[in-house]
């Protein structure tokens, strides 16, 4: 017997088939990727225009708002992308104030984070201002608690 079974045939057109769909799903998943980081750009670009000024040591952030769609393809209602920005803990640093990790008995290895950064800080940390689509945060300098590289690396509740 040199030749394969019915069986055996079918089982791997199955694995092809699942390899195939494994590989729309990656590409499905990077193109939400692509279109969060777009949709972001534009809403920075947006809000820098109408900012306060960052003040002393305080820093200005956007929280996360994350994509619009879910993994599996669901249009996400504008309602649901504001709770979840109000709940996240994840943030784009939009602007430093002059005196912001200047102190350097506070930040002797230099300044915690930088315009264009994304941050993670406290729950509760900073004052809330209500903008079009959504808010920002207001914090001080020592409320940031981490730096990271990509909020989609990030559980968002």
């Amino acid at each position: 017997m040199t030749g394969t079974t019915a069986l055996e045939e079918r089982w791997a057109q199955e694995a092809a088939e699942e390899a195939a769909a494994t590989a729309a799903r990656a590409v499905a998943d990077a193109a939400a990727s692509a279109e969060a980081r777009k949709d972001h750009e534009d809403r920075v670009e947006n809000i820098k225009d109408h900012l306060p000024k960052a003040t002393g040591w305080r820093v200005i952030v956007l929280p996360y708002r994350g994509a619009r769609k879910t993994k599996g393809g669901i249009e996400l209602a504008d309602q649901t992308l504001e709770r979840q920005q109000l709940t996240t803990t994840c943030a784009y640093v939009l602007a430093v104030g002059p005196l912001a990790y200047k102190d350097e008995l506070k930040f002797p290895t230099g300044p915690w984070c930088k315009e264009g950064d994304w941050i993670i800080f406290g729950r509760y940390a900073g004052a809330r201002m209500a903008i079009d689509g959504g808010e920002i945060r207001i914090l001080n300098d020592d409320e940031i608690l981490a730096t990271i590289k990509d909020p989609e690396d990030i559980l968002h509740m």
